[in-house]
């Protein structure tokens, strides 16, 4: 019981000192802009010549660079316009540029032209420096948005409703944004201020530029720019979504017969509804969680911890950020999110309340998971039919920008197998270039009467300047911790890292494809008390950024790892790389050679490990996409060279956009360790976030044969064994 009251203790004694160890961030130097109130809408069609853009442009200074560069500027200027009047606000931008043939624009799906030229904004609304709106659009007007925070950064899962559109012109481009009020949460009233900043994307020299301007260490929220609006009215949010689907599947998993016909129509519907301008109930009964993005084949032969797939269920996307602690997400640390929701695997209702009170922000989450029951009643054993409850609490109260104190209480319950958490955060932006973060987790668990307890944490510290990065972590998780709605790879683990690079940026008459050369190194020395041994890594290599959006990295891992007893040596040389070849033509490589260990808890044993990924996107016309990558890999016994498995897996992905909203796509995967190959096939209307029609088809083709009456795996020719078809229509309804 001592190490949970230590542990506790520290946590208080953080959360004691913590606003006299803040420094809130300066206020921006920048005068605040003012919108303009007009009379008459602009029409958003990309093209600036309605009565809302012909006065001046925002009086702003240069534009600078935070990527990979930092503090330069570039050719290409920027003007922006803002407006707003009783529904909306208004955002305008003319990009001009010296070689407007270059400008890279797709017309592609939402979220996915990152790699094109854009421009956009980060709009904190309620000025609190805790979330902010990012919005960016290319110039055939695709929208990319992401909700960032103070403890998760930026989110792409998140999407709302506003409206965009790209012009090209002879000196560049120009877009539109119309944003409804109705999307965003803000205090109304008069002489309303929240914080702004807008950046661009050049894609043929990979180079971002913000104005206000963020030097290393810095993020949005330490920049932000003040913007003004005389009058506001708050506008409650209130929508509904019907949804309708109908699924049709057929298999033959025990025989070469098919079974009969799985699935059929349901519908549900999802609602939310604003209860102050800056807090919103979100509830829905019989969801529509269906996957219409396929997860992509990941190597799973031989892997110690579990595969991380990433939330695509809007349910669960929207106000995600609430529920992210600070410092989790680091794909180097045990825990990777305290609240996963895929953890919730076939809800049949939830809601949740999530919203801000002065320096307050919180959220609940109640759901009721039918999964659990039906396992249960497959393998016969304890809660058949019977559902699995998740209740979730989370608060914050912001110290300063980017910086905040958090507690979360999450409870799960099933047939007598109950999980509690009680648990702390701490956020802090101490300087300019340092910040801090920890966290701690006590968690009580009850299987069926083998009752635990157990205590998890995490500390981070951060220190980056133009020249170099430094940064610490410190991560505690006891054998008998345990969170039912969080990820987290391992228990039974104490471990310390540090990791220190330096830049260096050559001459760009010398060089001008060479933007910034990293020399970096880390060490972690670590006791897992589950394996019984010493984990020890380090890892010294060197990255290059370059033009055309280039990365290339070389590394070399030394250290030991132990595993079932035994500590085995590791020794591994890595090598990767990405460039924007043409505007058609992306390329990515990855390269792994050394020294593995096979993870059979029975009977480990050392190895050498190859593997090899490449991937090519393809985009011969702004419209037509084709995504192909490959992974071999191959791992050999140490003792007597002998072949263990030998894996390939292909993804690809064929995507035609007709419109910014009409698209059809087919995915083809192939495993060859499951002797698997996956088709989808899906056409699509996506409106707005909310309003969609989808048709799809899928198959699972598999290696198997009929040997002597019985239905054998993994001989013969590849037999399709399982199909379905599925149809959702949804429409997002505001009142």
């Amino acid at each position: 019981m001592t190490r949970p009251l230590i542990g506790i203790g520290m946590l208080a004694a953080a959360l004691s000192c913590g606003p006299l160890a803040y420094a809130s961030a300066p206020p921006s130097s920048q005068p605040p802009l003012v919108a303009t109130r007009v009379a008459a809408a602009p029409t958003i069609d990309g093209a600036l010549d309605d009565e809302a853009w012909r006065g001046p442009a925002q009086p702003m200074g240069e534009w600078r660079s935070y990527n990979p560069l930092n503090g330069d500027t570039i050719p290409q200027q920027t003007r922006v316009w803002i407006a707003y009047d009783d529904r909306y606000l208004y955002f305008a931008f003319q990009c001009d540029d010296q070689d407007p043939d270059h400008i890279k624009a797709s017309v592609a799906r939402r979220d996915t032209v990152f790699s094109d030229d854009w421009v956009g904004l980060s709009l904190d609304a309620l000025g609190t420096g805790q979330v902010s709106y990012h919005m960016m659009v290319n110039p055939a007007g695709v929208q990319m948005d992401m909700l960032n925070s103070a403890s998760s950064f930026e989110d792409l899962a998140p999407d709302w409703t506003w409206d965009s559109a790209g012009w090209r012109t002879p000196s560049g481009y120009s877009v539109e944004i119309r944003l409804p009020l109705e999307s965003i949460r803000f205090k109304g009233g008069d002489n309303i201020r929240m914080g702004i900043l807008f950046w661009r994307h050049v894609s043929r020299s990979g180079v971002s530029v913000s104005w206000p301007g963020m030097n290393s260490g810095q993020w949005v929220f330490d920049v932000h720019a003040g913007l003004i609006f005389n009058h506001l009215e708050s506008r409650l949010a209130r929508e509904v979504i019907p949804s309708a689907t109908y699924n049709r599947t057929r298999s033959r998993e025990d025989t070469p017969a098919w079974s009969g016909v799985l699935g059929g129509p349901q519908a549900g519907v999802s609602a939310s509804v604003g209860l102050t301008s800056t807090t919103s109930l979100d509830a829905t009964v019989n969801p529509d969680f269906s996957q219409v993005e396929s997860d992509a084949f990941q190597v799973e032969v031989n892997q110690r911890f579990p595969v991380f797939y990433s939330e695509k269920r809007p349910f669960f996307m929207q106000g995600s950020d609430v529920f992210k602690l600070a410092g989790l997400g680091n794909g180097d640390a045990s825990m990777l999110a305290a609240v996963h929701t895929r953890q919730i695997v076939d809800p049949i209702a939830g809601a949740k309340v999530t919203g801000t009170v002065g320096r307050f922000t919180f959220g609940t989450l109640n759901a009721s998971d039918e999964a659990p029951g039906k396992l249960a009643a497959e393998n016969d054993e304890p809660g058949a039919g019977r559902n699995r409850q998740f209740n979730i609490g989370r608060v914050q109260y912001g110290l300063g920008p980017s910086s905040f104190v958090g507690a979360i209480v999450t409870d799960t319950r099933f047939a007598g197998d109950d999980n509690h958490v009680l648990g702390g955060d701490l956020n802090l932006k101490l300087t300019e270039t340092q910040h801090a973060s920890a966290m701690l987790l006590q968690s009580w668990s009850d299987r069926r009467g083998d009752k635990s307890q157990g205590v998890g944490m995490q500390a981070n510290y951060s220190h980056s300047t133009k020249r170099s990065t430094q940064s610490a972590q410190f991560e505690h998780y006891d054998p008998d911790f345990a969170m039912d709605t969080a990820f987290y790879t391992r228990v039974g683990f104490t471990s310390g890292s540090g990791y220190l690079d330096y830049n260096f940026y050559p001459d760009k008459a010398k060089y001008p494809w060479l933007q910034r050369i990293s020399p970096f190194t880390l060490v972690q020395r670590a006791r897992d008390q589950v394996q019984g041994g010493d984990e020890i890594t380090s890892v010294t290599g060197v990255r290059f950024a370059m033009t055309r959006q280039g990365f290339v990295g070389v590394n070399a891992a030394f250290g030991q790892e132990p595993y079932a007893g035994h500590e085995y040596p590791v020794r591994k040389l890595r090598t990767f790389g990405f460039v924007q070849l043409f505007r058609w033509l992306q390329a990515n490589a990855f390269f792994v050679n050394g020294t593995a260990i096979y993870y059979d808890p029975d009977d480990p044993y050392a190895g050498r490990d190859r593997s090899l990924s490449v991937g090519l996107t393809l985009q011969p016309t702004g419209r037509f996409t084709e995504d192909v990558s490959y992974t071999h890999e191959v791992f050999h016994r140490a003792d007597d060279g002998r072949r263990v498995y030998d894996l390939d897996i292909i993804n690809t992905r064929t995507t035609y956009q007709f419109t910014r909203f009409v698209f059809v796509r087919g995915t083809v995967q192939y495993d060859s360790s499951r002797a698997q190959v996956l088709t989808d096939f899906l056409a699509s209307y996506e409106m707005r976030p909310g309003s969609v029609l989808y048709a799809g088809y899928g198959s699972l083709l598999e290696r198997r044969s009929d040997v002597n009456g019985a239905w054998t795996s993994g001989v013969g020719p590849y037999e399709t064994t399982r199909r379905g078809l599925f149809l959702k229509a949804s429409y997002l309804y505001r009142f």
